[in-house]
């Protein structure tokens, strides 16, 4: 194992991939120096700021037996490449009846915690969830975001790496050898028995914190990592929810058709699930409001460890 940061285990996954596969290519309006260096200006290029250009190049150049790695950087600026991602990509398998394959990876940066104001704080991951035809992965450590990238990447089916912009220097274990995490697999990375917390991203790091608070109180809390939103690993959640009857949703995404939302829908609507809770089901999600540019207001809207702790308390005295 080595200890590697997030967004170098990103580079990792991108290099390795392109030097595995020639069709591979590389657009974002910056061109990565270290993918440079290795494959060249042919393959790497820095492109004008034209998100719904550098979009669509993707959906044509996969349906010629290419495999593109698109950067958006910030989600934000996928929000002009909309018609393509919503028209396009998102339908143009069932649209040419599955005789095509559009591998294709889009990536970008979500969330807050810079202190970059409403524009640029966003997780708007249920926008793309809304859309059939799009896998989309959520990667909480280095570990994970170099696997999940190398199986989105070899995926054929287009693919958005949401990417946590807390997390990019946050430094982890990553294997030596080569591997890959298959995209639609949760990971329990706490194991408990009172409560489930279903942790996204950055909040997972928050939740494994707010599991030790509980355990000094005597409440012995699970987390789990869904790590992929489409497809989601509904298994896996719903056999922890069985185990501790109680649930506990953390989503850095505002509450209003989120993937909190999604998940809360996905527990409580399994009959054996819904059956073995103990008490309602908690969503600890951002304030329903654009993101404030001060810190204090802005920490003020974001979940953190002492409100997941919180909820689990209610959710304790309420069975």
């Amino acid at each position: 194992m080595r200890q590697i940061s997030y967004a170098d285990a990103g580079m990792e996954a991108l290099i390795e991939e392109m030097g595995r596969d020639a069709t591979t290519f590389h657009l974002s309006t910056d061109a990565p120096p270290p993918l440079v260096e290795r494959f060249g200006e042919s393959r790497v290029r820095g492109t004008p700021i034209a998100e719904g250009a550098l979009t669509g190049m993707a959906i044509g150049a996969a349906g010629s037996g290419f495999r593109p790695i698109i950067d958006w950087r910030m989600v934000t600026f996928s929000f002009v490449a909309m018609d393509q991602v919503v028209n396009q990509a998102s339908k143009i398998h069932y649209m040419f009846g599955g005789q095509a394959r559009f591998p294709i990876l889009y990536r970008c940066t979500v969330g807050g915690g810079v202190r970059m104001a409403a524009q640029h704080s966003q997780s708007p991951y249920s926008m793309f969830m809304n859309l059939a035809g799009l896998k989309m992965i959520l990667p909480s450590t280095p570990r994970d975001t170099k696997g999940l990238l190398k199986s989105a990447i070899r995926d054929d089916n287009p693919v958005i790496s949401f990417e946590s912009t807390r997390l990019l220097t946050l430094v982890g274990e990553v294997p030596e050898e080569e591997y890959t995490i298959p995209l639609g697999v949760a990971e329990v990375k706490r194991e408990g028995s009172d409560v489930t917390i279903i942790a996204l991203a950055w909040l997972v790091h928050e939740a494994l914190a707010a599991a030790e608070i509980l355990e000094a109180e005597g409440i012995s809390a699970e987390v789990i990592d869904p790590r992929t939103l489409v497809p989601m690993d509904t298994d896996t959640l719903r056999a922890s929810v069985r185990k501790t009857g109680r649930l506990i949703i953390a989503d850095e995404a505002g509450p209003t058709c989120s993937a909190a939302a999604e998940i809360s829908a996905l527990v409580t609507e399994d009959p054996a699930t819904f059956r073995a809770l103990r008490a309602s089901v908690r969503r600890v999600c951002a304030l329903q409001v654009p993101i404030p540019y001060s810190p204090t207001l802005e920490d003020h809207v974001f979940p953190d460890r002492n409100k997941i702790a919180a909820a689990a308390r209610e959710v304790m005295a309420e069975s």
